[in-house]
């Protein structure tokens, strides 16, 4: 079977170590990771605020405060205006990681990254200062603007940065930024939940300044990438930021093979449609499915809204919020997993097992709602070993995707991209991305108010494709220098008949 062939490595090993600068590197320009999951980490939190929705979605407020046994629960936050202000974020950082495309290529993956941290500081400010909704829709966009330029340019800098033989763990570093982001978010939403002037909300929205602070720091005394100095004619200062971050001097043969590149991608006047050439058509299909998947693994719906989910089926408001914070946790902590992993037992394995140890907890979780609250979402009093049952069966899911879709789906985008469609490449990423995310935040509370218990199947049988999708399409690519990774593609069954010699 296609999916089954094993892809033995590249002929070249480029010599080098994990130095610490690299180490340092890697880490400062992951925390691009921070602003996306502490936006991902307080949404949720913040629209299960009842100070909040008070004061900018005062008929949702209403809603709540007046439901009664019998009445359907699913439906409580089921409002346009609530959804718009969690997915406004994405559609704004859609569209902003075309731009940073062209800013990545042109000014450096350098310059993306601080202009995004600057765009989400400005985000910040807006949303916790906002005094009407218009003031928070602003914000929001802002928000999404830096999103989509940290989230354009920070995978990439790390996967051209870090040591091939280490690349899957430091590139993971972003995702592990992310789960903390989210964790950090869940931390504070508990605690100002319940304030008794009401500003809570101001105070954990207002908080994503901080990351955006780290974010611009580092990034402001961040040197660029060796490939992104030679792909703006800097050769000379290129071979010595080589040399630094790979703490030797002989690196002669993969900077040769990064000038090569450079000049390849030199005769590429525009990277966004050459992706539609024959021969990136694997590198296309992989930037488009992986993301596409990946948001349809349901992990956002639990992440966005655990604590409006676990107290739309019954938890408190206190009790919600302490779940998603227990989720949060797990979260960060089984991306430290796969950042031990991924380099060892390669990028396949992880995607295959994430993925059969989710579907088997979607359809633990379905059945547990499905008997418990029916048609209607009523379930009563919950009993605590039920209510556990729950959160136990989220906790696996939300583990098995932080080891396996949830880094993978940025690592493997940024690896496998030829340098001269490497930006527009993973702007396709982060778009594709961005959309669905949009569409899943838009979509998930009228699709909770008329699927009920079916969403969780609906999720499911993505699962299921998205499995068997990995199994037959993705090549290892374990430990391949990221300029070689061509050999992957022109030694794989499926791909290598849309392959064309490049060199």
């Amino acid at each position: 079977m296609a999916g089954g062939m094993a892809i033995s490595k590249g002929d070249k090993e480029y010599p080098g170590k994990l130095t610490w600068t690299v180490l340092w590197i890697c880490m400062v320009a992951a925390t691009g990771g921070l602003i996306f999951g502490y936006d991902i980490g307080i949404s949720g939190g913040v629209t299960s605020m009842p100070s909040f929705l008070e004061k900018f979605f005062p008929h949702v407020y209403r809603r709540e405060q007046n439901h009664v046994a019998g009445t359907n629960s699913y439906c409580t936050f089921n409002d346009t205006g609530l959804t718009m202000f969690t997915s406004s974020l994405y559609l704004a950082a859609l569209v902003a990681s075309w731009c940073a495309s062209l800013v990545t290529r042109k000014l450096g993956r350098k310059a993306s990254m601080c202009l995004g941290g600057v765009l989400f500081l400005a985000g910040a400010l807006f949303n916790g200062f906002a005094q009407n909704l218009a003031m928070l829709i602003i914000g929001r966009v802002l928000l999404g603007c830096g999103v989509g330029f940290a989230n354009q340019s920070a995978p990439v800098f790390l996967s051209e940065t870090a040591p091939y033989k280490y690349r899957g763990a430091l590139n993971m570093l972003f995702q592990l930024s992310i789960t903390i982001g989210i964790l950090a978010a869940n931390l504070i939403n508990f605690f100002t939940a319940d304030m008794t002037n009401g500003n809570g909300w101001r105070i954990s929205l207002g908080c994503a300044g901080v990351p955006a602070i780290l974010f611009i720091i580092g990034s402001v005394f961040l040197e660029d990438t060796p490939n992104s100095l030679i792909e703006r004619g800097n050769n000379e200062q290129a071979l010595e930021r080589l040399k630094k971050i790979r703490g030797i001097e002989n690196v002669d043969e993969e900077y040769d093979d990064l000038v090569a590149a450079s000049t390849a991608s030199k005769e590429i006047t525009n990277p966004s449609f050459n992706l539609l050439r024959a021969k990136y058509r694997p590198h296309l299909v992989m930037v488009t499915m992986i993301p596409f998947f990946q948001q349809l693994t349901g992990m956002n719906v639990i992440m966005f809204y655990a604590p409006v989910l676990f107290k739309t089926i019954g938890f408190g408001s206190n009790a919600s919020l302490a779940s998603a914070l227990i989720t949060g946790g797990v979260n960060c902590v089984a991306t430290l997993v796969s950042i031990y992993a991924v380099d060892k037992v390669g990028r396949r394995v992880l995607f295959l097992e994430g993925g059969i140890q989710m579907l088997i907890c979607q359809i633990v979780i379905t059945i547990c709602i499905a008997v418990k609250f029916g048609v209607n979402g009523d379930p009563g009093v919950l009993p605590k070993w039920y209510a556990s049952l729950v959160v136990v069966a989220i906790c696996f899911y939300v583990a098995a995707f932080a080891w396996s879709w949830g880094p993978l789906g940025w690592l493997v985008p940024s690896e496998i991209l030829p340098l001269e469609v490497r930006s527009a490449g993973q702007s396709v990423n982060v778009s594709v991305n961005m959309i669905f995310t949009f569409f899943i935040a838009q979509l998930f509370l009228p699709m909770l108010c008329h699927m009920k218990f079916g969403l969780f199947i609906f999720f499911a049988v993505f699962v299921f494709v998205m499995t068997f999708f990995i199994y037959f399409y993705l090549p290892e690519t374990k430990g391949i220098p990221i300029e070689e990774m061509s050999r992957i593609w022109k030694a794989h069954p499926v791909w290598k008949r849309y392959y064309e010699d490049r060199f």
